[in-house]
């Protein structure tokens, strides 16, 4: 089969391998009708030293089920399936309480840009869909893998709800998805931190109601003067660096909640006063988003919500390292691949 490798920054190939196989009773493999690039996958793209064996790439995928180990209950040849892009059993204690990418069996897959992808406990990573394969509702459906359900934790681990003002700092399809969940939590105000215009544009049309185009000291004094000096409930850090981080404690209010959902680039960051002084909660993480398919479906099936607005550009998986390129220079916001 045909995949994705990454041999260093700015390197990437698609190649062929060899097909994958069951490797455990629980196991299943998928044959990919839809995936994508994501954000997260810039980072390496722009720092990820050379390497003559090179990485396979890739997490957020739909397909359909070519074969299952006899282990795996709950499923059949031929459904169409989205995965979380982590994998977990979906049982244990764990993912019970709700913190599926903490799975005591799971894992995070990174071979999805490719025509078929091993999922081992497929039973409690594997959802469902029904819909067929040439449904327009794909692009949306793919969302849950990761963007839509990791803007959903943002919001939800900041606890917003209609008394929540609320900051989202990062322009790519997790801070508009995020404007999206804050909007769906009953947030009338959501200030969006974004300076491309036409992204921040379709932030809008999910439910910001400012933009801030402004960064550093400049967009905080904004997002206050907008605040009337106060700054708001919930920041929602879609981006994962340091800049950001420093961006979200200077416009979070008193007593509010900073939630973190952009893969962290640092080490290092404050954690004085300004988080004690103001008794504001630092929170995130990577996305359960197990967790939030369910609840998330049926606005996706209905029309509700289109999530998968979020990607403007569509390529096959020889075109992918085009869309990492376009991605990297901010000629895309998200690259759907069509294997």
């Amino acid at each position: 089969m045909r995949t994705t490798v990454m041999y260093g920054a700015g390197d990437v190939r698609v190649e062929e391998v060899p097909d994958p196989v069951l490797e455990a009773p629980t196991d299943a493999i998928v044959r990919v009708v839809r995936t994508c690039v994501c954000g997260s996958d810039l980072h390496p793209y722009r720092t990820m030293p050379a390497s003559g064996q090179g990485t396979r790439m890739g997490h957020e995928f739909l397909g359909v089920v070519e074969d299952l180990g006899p282990a795996v209950a709950g499923l059949n040849r031929g459904d169409l399936v989205v995965a979380s892009f982590a994998y977990q059993d979906n049982t244990c204690d764990f993912c019970r309480e709700g913190v599926q990418t903490s799975c005591r069996h799971g894992g995070f897959f990174n071979t999805a840009q490719a025509e078929f992808v091993r999922v081992p406990q497929a039973a409690g990573t594997l959802v469902p869909l029904p819909v067929g394969e040439d449904s327009p509702l794909l692009p949306s459906l793919l969302t849950l893998a990761d963007v839509y359900g990791t803007g959903y934790h943002a919001a939800k681990r900041a606890k917003v709800d209609p008394r929540t003002t609320v900051t989202v700092i990062g322009d790519g399809a997790v801070g508009l998805l995020a404007v999206l969940s804050a909007r769906q939590l009953g947030a009338e105000r959501i200030i969006l931190m974004g300076r491309h215009k036409s992204r921040t544009k379709l932030g809008v049309e999910f439910g910001a109601t400012d933009v801030v185009a402004e960064r550093g000291e400049e967009g905080v004094a904004r997002v206050r003067e907008l605040t009337g000096g106060d700054g708001t409930h919930a920041v929602l850090e879609a981006v994962g660096y340091r800049a950001a981080y420093e961006q979200a404690l200077g416009v979070v209010r008193a007593g509010g909640v900073i939630s973190r959902v952009g893969v962290p680039q640092y080490d290092d960051g404050p954690i004085g006063w300004g988080l004690f002084g103001g008794n504001v909660t630092l929170t995130g993480g990577p996305a359960p988003v197990r967790a939030y398919i369910d609840e998330l479906l049926p606005a996706v099936l209905d029309g509700t919500v289109e999530p998968g607005r979020v990607f403007d550009r569509t390529v096959g998986l020889d075109g992918v390292p085009d869309g990492y390129r376009a991605m990297d220079r901010r000629e895309a916001l998200k690259v759907l691949v069509r294997p």
